[in-house]
Formats: C-alpha cells, structure tokens, sequence
C-alpha cells in the first residue's frame, strides 16, 4: 500500500443497531457524567429535578425511612434516564466520527516544492494553496480542487458508495474531499482548506453533535417548558398552607416529588435527544446537516426547487432523431452534430456522437486541422468548435438562433414549427448552426422517473409547493411539468433568475428548498432556506449551502423534508404526550393525598389508590420508568405520513394526547398494585 494511503473505512452512513452494544455502554457512562451541574442547568426542567434530588438526598439522610429512599433513588434514576437518553443520542453519532476520525490519522501527501519536485508530509502539515500529487493508491490528503489531469475516485470512505466518481481539473467536477482514494490516472490538487477546517473535520463534529445548536423552535419550547416548571413552582409551595389549614401531613420530599411529577420531565429529559436524532437520521440517509436549525426549516419548507434532469427526470437524455431544416438534409445536421460534440463528455454529447455513427456510418474523427472547442456556459447556452474557417454550434434553440442571427444569416421559416414540435413531445430541442446557416434540430428524449408524480402527489398534501427548474425552453418544461404533476416552472433558468424567484417566494413568507452542485448554484443555494449541495459538485457549492448529499442524489431533497417533518411531528406528539401526563398524574396524587380531609375529592379518585404515600411513589416510578420507555420513540422519530397539518394534528390529540391521559391512569394503579403486593406500603 502506498506510503499516503490509509485503510479505507466503511461509510459515514453506516448505521448501528439502536441498542448496539458499545453504543449502550458509552451511553451509560455518558449519562454519569451527564450528572455535572454546569450541563444540566442547560437543561432547565431536568436541573429542577437534579435540585429536587439533591433535597430529597439531604431529607433522606436527616431521617431516613424506606419511604424518603425511595423516592430519592427514583428521582435519581429520572434524571439518569434524561441523560441516558440524550447519551444515546450523542452516541450514534459518535461511533459513526470514531470511524472517520481513524481515517483522518496517519495519512500523508505528496507536496511539489517551488523547484517542482515532490516532499513528503503528514496531511496535517498542509496549508491553504499548497499543491499536492495523487496517484493510484493514493489517500487524498485534505479538500482541494483539481488544477491538473483527470483521475477516478473512490468516494466510498465518505458516501458508502463503492462506484467510483470522475474528478478532473475545470468544470463542476474538479472538487475533491480528503480521505477520499484516487483509483486510476494522475491528478495534482490545491488546498483548499485550512487545518482543522476540512470537510472531513467537520463531518467528525457534526455527526458527534458537538457543535449542535438548539434551533429556534427548541429554543423556545424550552423557554415554554421553563415557564411551565415556573408556574408549578408556587402551585406546590402553596400546598403547605393548604395541608396544615386541612390537617394532612406533607413533607419537604412529598412536596419535591409532586412538583417532579407535575412539571413537563418527560419532553424536557427527551427533548435534546429528539434533535440529535434528527440530525442522526439525515446522517444515516448519507446527508451531512451543517446546523440543526436547517433540520427544523427542512420540516416547515413550502416551496422546494428541484431540477428537471436528475431529479424529475432519468436524467440521460440521449439523441433520438435529427431534423433538417429549409434545404438541409438529415445527413449534414447528423455530420455538423458529431463534429460540435466531439468533445462534449456529457451523456447527451455522446449520444449525438453514437447516434449520427449508427444512422449514417459517420464514425467519429480525429480533427487534424487547427481547431478550437467552445465548452458549455450557463451564460451562452451553447457549445461547439471551431475549425478550418467553420464556426459551428449546438445549443437551446433561442441562443443559437439569436447567434446566428448576429452572424448574419437568416432564421428558416420551418424552424420555429420543428422545435414547437419536438418540445410539445416532452423532449429537448438542440439547435445546430455553422456559422450563420441554421441547420436543423437534435431531438433529444428524456424519461420521467416512475413513482416521481405520486412523491410531488405527497408533498401537495403536506401544503409543500413544488417548482421544477430547467434550461430547456418553456414548451418542453411545460410538457414536462405536467407529466410530473410538479405545481410550477422556471425555464431557461439561470443564476439570477433562480436566484430572483427564490427571493421572491420567500417575500410571500415562504421557505425554500433547492438543490444544486456548480459555482453558478451557490448564490442560490446560500440564498435558500434549505440548501442541499451535491457532494459531487464544487467547493463553492458545498460551502454554500447548509447541507451536503455525500451520495449527490437530487432526489435526497424530498428525503430531506420528510425527515425535517419527523423530526418536528415527533417533537410536537411527545410534548403533547408529555402535558396530558401532567394532567393525569395531577388527578392521580391530589386525591389520594387530600382526599381524607376533603371527602369531596373522592369523586376525583378514581383509581383508589393504596394510601397517599404510594400513590405518590407510584406516579414518581412512572414519571421515571415512562421516560425509557419512550426513549426508542424519541431515537426512531413518529413515523411519518404525508398529510395536512389538521390531520397531524388530530392523531397528535386523539394518540398522544388521550393516550398520554389514560396511560398514566392503568401504569400508576398497576405499579401502586405491585407495590401493595410486595407488601411496601
């Protein structure tokens, strides 16, 4: 193996058991750790709980009884089930850094001097602009960008993928990531990344949850929380009045467990993990979220912009027919074709190429001659080359037309009509011109993806307006969009226009959803709300948007909104979950402890409660015992399923809301059973 090689690792996407061994273990010793005050204070309601055990600890000690004891060891396992939790969370992510971390290690490069000769140096020696060499079997040792030579690349250590990709210097494609292993051909590479700023560095971070930060809505649920633990605080303290004015008997730990049961614990200990999750959940669809704010805007996105070919469409369109023109024959549109698409490496290059050698033997030639080849631009929508006097181009219909025109020669009459045509059908239509002589058209057919219209059916429901964006002219969107059941379109998009509409839908108070990999698609995609970059495009794409699709599927967007909707569906079932157990347990406790010197509570007991002492441990192991139970729910995420917010919202009530009243009433009366049998109390 070469000296700058390392073992290349699974990939980041790789996805452990939800009660993986080591992952529990570590989250065991997580949640001990957790127990440090400076960590729980971030975490209002479960400081409250931590305070109230430390009461009940001092209150055991200073008259102990099984009672007091009891009560202490349940509150201390509340909050070692909180941190737990969030352990667990943390955890997943960590096992998946571990993996990339020991990629990171004992790489080195292959710097070129200022003389042009190679040094070899670690990978963390390397600066910003400095230039190294890859070769077969080398590890790319930090991000860059190919300035020289073309390679293949095996991207499997950061995507999972096991294909290899096609870097090469100019173009959308000459990024590169590090820790990423070039398979085939030379390539020379600038840095461009600075230490400890890598792409890979970051991954490690993100995917520990390191740098998590609560998004808005978490930020203000825990405020919502902390208002509530507030609220309660005074409704407990004022019971001591109440109790000797009635003459029952209320004791600082009783007083401590009351206010645990009564305040929100169960969506405070989850709510941390619920968000860690979320970003979890992305991790394991290979999508890397820069901030778990762009999680919880891909849950309320209402508009998503998704490109025509690779998203909507197979995305391989391919020549199917030639079409000439006033007094042009198909031959000399086939003939022009091939020789403007000699060094067109995109799929529908080649396929002019292989079609105008199938219909009419022109095999593809060698141009001996002086000649020049004009790539592709978004700017000038054409491509094409110029050769012995000839200045030939291929491209959308209007740009060719308008250059031709501008080098003087006439539109044919029958032109407009063939391109109509050919876009009414669905395809794309590619105008071919030598110099000011239009030729003829390039038919070019694509595929809508199966199952596409029924997703976009989906989003619909989920009152999620979808934009398809292409170059093609509007005829051919046109057609397209209605075969896709998409609700709109932009055609001949470029940067600015894409750009503008964005901004636009997000002053009607929208957010937005695009995908893009070029440098042309950065300002829109910094613009978006949710800014998915293909991991397969420039470094100014992925550094502009807020999230990275390491497997460069533009599909990954809708993939992306249904996890941003779980992760808020499943924040908002166990909030509810969590209040109705409030409500529940309320009933459950003030009856049986009052109910002696206020006969008119009885009415309330439903339950029948052994004696005030176990109902009040009862409904402290259940506060404690309901927060594991729900820790696979919290992990998982609700299950989602397209549909209206008042839909979401009723099952929220009817499931969590209902079933988060009734379950505390059958959980606390069995355990007060059991603790009756086991002759406690």
């Amino acid at each position: 193996m070469p000296a700058g090689s390392a073992p290349a690792p699974h990939g980041v996407a790789q996805v452990r058991g939800l009660f993986d061994g080591e992952i529990l273990g570590q989250a065991v010793a997580g949640a001990l750790r957790k127990f440090d005050p400076r960590i729980q204070v971030r975490n209002p309601v479960m400081f409250v709980v931590l305070v109230g055990t430390a009461v009940s600890l001092i209150e055991a000690i200073a008259h102990p009884d099984t009672f007091t004891w009891s009560i202490t060891v349940w509150l201390f396992l509340t909050v070692l089930f909180a941190n737990f939790a969030e352990a667990m969370a943390e955890g997943r992510g960590r096992a998946q850094a571990d993996t990339l971390r020991r990629m990171r290690s004992e790489t080195g490069a292959r710097r070129l001097r200022a003389d042009g000769l190679e040094e070899r140096v670690a990978a963390a020696e390397l600066s910003t602009g400095d230039l190294v060499v890859c070769e077969p079997g080398d590890v790319i040792p930090s991000d860059g960008e190919v300035i020289e030579g073309i390679a293949s690349v095996d991207e499997s250590a950061i995507t999972g993928e096991s294909a290899p990709v096609i870097r090469e210097s100019g173009g959308d494609r000459s990024a590169v990531t590090g820790g990423t292993r070039v398979l085939s051909d030379r390539i020379v590479v600038r840095i461009t990344a600075e230490r400890g700023h890598t792409f890979l560095d970051r991954m490690i971070s993100l995917v520990e949850g390191a740098n998590r930060q609560k998004t808005p809505n978490e930020i203000a649920l825990t405020i919502l929380l902390s208002v509530l633990t507030i609220v309660f605080l005074p409704v407990v303290v004022t019971l001591v009045p109440f109790a000797r004015y009635s003459g029952a008997s209320v004791s600082v730990v009783i007083l401590v467990a009351l206010l645990v049961c009564l305040i929100p614990t169960t969506i405070g200990a989850l709510l941390s993990a619920i968000g860690i999750a979320g970003m979890d959940r992305l991790v394991q669809r290979n999508v890397l979220a820069m901030s778990g704010r762009a999680v919880e805007a891909a849950g309320d996105v209402q508009t998503l912009l998704l490109d025509k070919t690779g998203t909507i469409t197979l995305g391989n369109r391919m020549a199917s027919a030639f079409y000439p023109v006033d007094a042009h024959t198909e031959s000399e549109v086939a003939d022009t074709a091939q020789l403007a698409s000699l060094a067109d490496e995109t799929p529908e290059g080649r396929s002019i190429v292989i079609l105008a050698k199938e219909r009419f033997q022109l095999r593809e030639r060698i141009l001996d001659e002086p000649h020049e080849f004009v790539a592709f631009s978004a700017a000038t929508r054409m491509s094409g080359v110029d050769v012995a006097g000839r200045r030939i181009r291929k491209g959308a219909a209007d740009a060719v037309t308008r250059w031709a025109a501008e080098e003087g020669g006439a539109i044919p009459a029958d032109l407009d009509g063939i391109v109509e045509r050919v876009a009414r059908a669905g395809s794309t239509p590619l105008v071919v011109a030598d110099g000011p002589d239009v030729l003829g058209v390039i038919e070019l057919r694509d595929v809508v993806k199966q199952g596409i219209r029924e997703k976009f059916d989906q989003m619909r429901r989920l009152g999620i307006r979808t934009v398809m964006i292409t170059g093609d002219n509007p005829l051919t969107a046109a057609t397209i969009a209605q075969e896709a059941g998409v609700d709109d379109f932009l055609a001949e998009a470029t940067p600015e226009t894409k750009l503008s509409l964005i901004r636009e839908e997000q002053e009607g108070g929208r957010l937005v959803a695009m995908t893009g990999d070029g440098t042309n698609d950065a300002p829109a995609l910094a613009q978006a709300d949710v800014g998915v970059a293909m991991n397969t495009g420039t470094m100014a794409a992925k550094e502009a948007g807020n999230m990275v699709d390491l497997d460069s599927n533009p599909t990954k967007l809708i993939d992306i909104v249904e996890v941003g909707k779980q992760l808020l569906i499943t924040r908002g079932s166990l909030t509810t979950f969590s209040i109705a157990n409030d409500v529940a347990k309320y009933f459950a406790i003030i009856p049986a402890m009052f109910g002696a010197a206020y006969p008119q509570l009885n009415t309330l007991d439903i339950m029948r409660l052994h004696s005030p002492q176990s109902a009040v441990l009862s409904a402290v192991i259940f506060n404690a015992l309901v927060i594991v139970a729900l820790i696979p729910l919290a992990l998982r995420g609700v299950r989602f399923r397209a549909t209206s917010s008042a839909a979401i919202l009723r099952r929220n009530v009817w499931i969590y809301g209902v079933g988060g009243v009734i379950a505390p009433f059958i959980f606390i009366k069995l355990i007060d059973l059991l603790l009756v049998a086991l002759h406690a109390y």
